[in-house]
């Protein structure tokens, strides 16, 4: 598939690593494509990975992937320009400078401020609740990380829950995109736990079935 990743950072080149590995095209949309930092990513990655504008990235891709700090969220979906029709993964957080809570929340959600700002696609809510190292490394042992996933389109949130499994994670259906109300609290958690509490980036949420 054809991914515009927007934000070339931690998130973002995790993500394109991994699909880039399983043969999807990604097309990373950044301020500054020439940048040190862009061009050292995209030779990690290798001959499926390129860098332009938001806007170019944006309008040559079928999936566009959300991978910016939430202060600069509004803006990048703004300048990707006409989204209807495509999907939108959101992977942002809205959180506080000092990570100390949400800035937004349960009675809304970032990925809702989202849709209303990206008219006509299809948003769906992933990749927010672990951090890049197991965007990058999906398994611990035996267990595959769980992923949930969110979203009102019930096409797009397949077609996302495979992307997921494209890297490992064990894909489960969290509803509809409403209930990216509960999932960015629980991105808070394991933010709070791997950085608050000493954790460190190594550790993950997993659903367990008897």
């Amino acid at each position: 598939m054809n991914i515009a990743i927007l934000g070339a950072g931690n998130v973002g080149g995790a993500l394109g690593k991994g699909w880039a590995a399983k043969g999807h095209s990604i097309y990373y949309g950044v301020p500054d494509p020439r940048s040190e930092k862009v061009q050292t990513l995209l030779k990690s990655i290798g001959k499926n990975a390129r860098a332009g504008s938001v806007h170019d990235a944006a309008a040559s891709a079928e999936i566009i992937v959300l991978a910016t700090p939430w202060p600069a969220t509004h803006d990048a979906v703004l300048a990707a320009g006409k989204v209807a029709g495509k999907i939108i993964i959101d992977c942002t957080n809205p959180l506080e400078p000092d990570l100390s809570g949400l800035a937004i929340g349960h009675n809304t959600s970032a990925a809702e401020q989202i849709a209303l700002l990206a008219v006509g696609a299809h948003v769906v809510k992933a990749f927010n609740t672990t951090g890049a190292s197991n965007m990058a490394n999906t398994h611990y042992g035996n267990n595959e990380v769980t992923m949930c996933v969110a979203g009102d389109d019930i096409a797009a949130k397949s077609t996302v829950m495979k992307l997921a499994q494209d890297l490992g994670f064990e894909a489960v259906d969290a509803g509809p995109l409403k209930n990216a109300r509960l999932l960015e609290p629980f991105a808070m958690l394991w933010i709070y736990l791997a950085i608050k509490q000493g954790l460190g980036a190594n550790i993950a949420f997993k659903l367990l079935r008897r």
